[in-house]
């Protein structure tokens, strides 16, 4: 298998229990075994809600943590092997720095760990500051920074070594929109770039938007892996059907098929019809003397997917309280 064809992450029966309370007497699984393939290149999205083990799982990837059992690798090297590191960059969700450091010398003191040559590290600092808008507060002290621009400054120190895979928990975290729309953008680069982008959110439009695939966790478990048309029922939601003309007694008629008014426009209307009741409603409306002007299939978001199956439950689990 060449380096092109290895994936660039894969976990295989990775878990994790915390012991709490005073004596350890209680545990509480944080991570069922999980096994999990990242390919090269991709926008990989880590899906769930607080409490669901994501950023459990990217510290146990990061060393941070130790897993109870289980086998990572990364770039096609093994976990242990710290030879990946230096190809890999890290976005905590709360990052932390130096509050007296400037950004500049903060990315200085990070290249300088990552074993950069000095030149190569003052024209990257000069790069990244310029990518995530900072250019203009490189010599503030960060104890002046806003938390939107501490991580904007975490995202560019994740990049310094412009590594081959990047691991972003809740890299939208604190972000105004302006600063949402950079860092989207910048996932976007990175992938174009052929890098791989693991990220972890509970944002779900910015999955939506940004991920060739995602694996949606709760409660530490896997639920499911895949892109974005196989985990969401395409066409099984409703059609939204746009008619025109036709009096009260065309619309009771499409009511009567099946259909759901919306609302008007005018001489238009709207529906809501089920996929059963389709053909229906459009012979309704036909012979009232109406016009179906528009069907469009509508799609199950991956919003509704998320709290049709995760809401509920995680909303009484006590464990939700934190990653």
């Amino acid at each position: 298998m060449t380096a092109e064809t290895t994936p660039a992450l894969r976990i295989a029966g990775l878990a994790k229990t915390y012991r709490l309370g005073l004596t350890g007497s209680v545990t509480r699984m944080a991570l069922a075994p999980l096994d999990l393939t990242v390919r090269r290149g991709e926008i990989f999205g880590y899906l769930g809600p607080n409490g669901s083990g994501k950023t459990t799982t990217l510290k146990i990837l990061m060393g941070l943590v130790r897993a109870d059992a289980g086998a990572v690798e990364v770039l096609g090297l093994d976990h242990a092997d710290p030879a990946w590191r230096r190809r890999a960059g890290y976005l905590p969700e709360h990052p932390y720095f130096y509050d007296y450091l400037t950004p500049a010398e903060y990315l200085a003191y990070a290249g300088r760990l990552l074993g950069l040559a000095r030149g190569e590290i003052a024209q990257r600092s000069e790069e990244l500051l310029r990518l995530v808008g900072l250019s203009e507060a490189r010599d503030v002290p960060m104890r002046r920074f806003s938390k939107g621009m501490v991580q904007r400054l975490g995202l560019a120190q994740a990049l310094v070594n412009d590594p081959e895979i990047v691991f972003l928990d809740e890299p939208m975290s604190g972000l105004d929109p302006i600063g949402r729309h950079l860092v989207r953008n910048i996932i976007l680069d990175l992938r174009e770039r052929g890098k791989t982008v693991f990220f972890s959110t509970h944002i779900l439009p910015d999955a939506e938007t940004l991920c060739d695939r995602l694996a949606l966790l709760r409660s530490g478990r896997l639920l499911k892996v895949g892109r974005l048309d196989e985990i969401l029922a395409i066409d099984v939601s409703h059609f939204e059907v746009l008619a025109s003309a036709g009096g009260p007694e065309l619309k009771q008629a499409a009511v009567a098929a099946g259909a759901n008014l919306t609302g008007e426009m005018g001489e238009r209307w709207r529906m809501h019809v089920d996929e059963q009741h389709l053909p229906a409603v459009v012979a309704a409306v036909s012979a009232g003397g109406g016009r179906v002007l528009g069907v469009q299939p509508v799609r199950e978001s991956l919003e509704e997917y998320f709290f049709r199956e995760m809401g509920g439950n995680t909303a009484r689990d006590p464990w939700a309280l934190g990653d």
